[in-house]
């Protein structure tokens, strides 16, 4: 049984780990913390987690893995000691996601605080890089919008089937703003309303551009185009849940003539995902309420034959395939467990 600790348990994404981890077989959550609330029972900062007996600290003790669930910054400078003394991580912030510390002090407003471990961060999108988290000691938890994008566009990028220009436009609900108080976010504020926001440029851009980029197939060019990448986010009045609609222009000539489009991107899309435990090609558009509380990700892809335009939608649940499933996900990559291990439950509905 592997000595678990979760960093700030106090927001959504670190009460989401702890109610995950309740039942995993092989992972004990021994120690949590959360200074705004050091000292109190962890029931009594979430009821619904009363099957633990643990009282929230200031710092974790010592545990053999751990997840950061702090902010941007805060969550570098509260992970380096541990990496550094060769405990495993899952970081669930931004802080090792982007590879470029200049485009890190760009996005997130200062220096980051440990750029010397940058290039041992592995990005933590088991799907697509499962070999470098298997090999990692320190992993970057992808962004919640950044992996319903990169889920649903990595097997037409891989297949080479589209052009650059891309444009992802993202629904998600209000529990991924985190519990701080805003505004924007009271019930009188966000019930019956959709509100697009990030227009000038949101922090998860550079993220889904870099990965994208990284899987860009090669030209003979000696600088290949990369991606150009529109992304437009939505807040809609739900607690759990994203839905990200994709769109690009095939390239002329990417699929086989003779078979109906829609069909020919469904079997590239199969072949791409065929046995991925987590994610789920599907055969109607899906609905963010089929992932509530999973950790699936359901994928539809299709074609406008009027445009010759790939659509690709995605629907994940914030807070588990898009925070703290995902880490976990992650962790039983990295200690050899079952890849579905304490994960693999059917959503909650209605």
């Amino acid at each position: 049984m592997v000595k678990v600790g979760i960093i700030n348990v106090t927001g959504y994404a670190g009460g989401e780990l702890a109610r995950l981890l309740y039942s995993h077989p092989e992972a004990e959550l021994a120690s949590v913390s959360g200074r705004s609330a050091a000292g109190k029972p962890l029931a009594e900062v979430f009821p619904h987690l009363a099957g633990y007996d643990l009282t929230i600290g200031e710092e974790i003790g010592d545990v053999e893995f751990a997840f950061s669930a702090l902010p941007h910054a805060a969550s570098a400078e509260a992970c380096a000691p541990l990496v550094r003394a060769g405990v495993p991580v899952v970081d669930i912030s931004a802080d090792f996601r982007l590879r470029d510390p200049a485009e890190y002090a760009e996005w997130y407003g200062g220096e980051h605080p440990a750029p010397d471990l940058l290039p041992q961060a592995a990005y933590g999108l088991t799907e697509l890089n499962r070999d470098a988290v298997r090999s990692s000691k320190l992993i970057a938890n992808p962004g919640c919008f950044p992996e319903s994008a990169l889920l649903a566009l990595a097997p037409a990028v891989r297949a080479g089937i589209i052009g650059p220009d891309i444009i992802i436009d993202s629904k998600s609900g209000v529990s991924g703003a985190g519990r701080g108080l805003a505004l924007n976010l009271h019930f009188g504020e966000a019930a019956e309303s959709v509100s697009a926001y990030g227009l000038g440029g949101h922090r998860h851009l550079p993220e889904i551009v870099q990965e994208l980029a990284a899987m860009w197939p090669r030209s003979e060019s000696p600088e290949p185009p990369g991606p150009k990448v529109t992304f437009m986010p939505h807040l809609v009045p739900m607690t759990r849940g994203i839905l990200s609609t994709c769109y690009a222009s095939l390239t002329r000539g990417a699929l086989p003539s003779g078979a109906p489009p829609g069909e020919a991107i469904g079997e590239i899309y199969r072949d791409f995902y065929a046995g991925e435990p987590f994610v789920r090609v599907v055969d109607a558009p899906p609905v963010t309420k089929q992932t509530r509380g999973n950790n699936m990700c359901l994928i539809y892809p299709t074609v406008d034959q009027r445009t010759d335009r790939l659509i690709v939608i995605s629907v994940i649940d914030n807070l588990v395939k898009g925070a703290a499933g995902q880490a976990i996900q992650n962790m039983n990559v990295m200690l050899g467990f079952p890849e579905t291990m304490g994960l693999d439950t059917p959503a909650v509905y209605p």
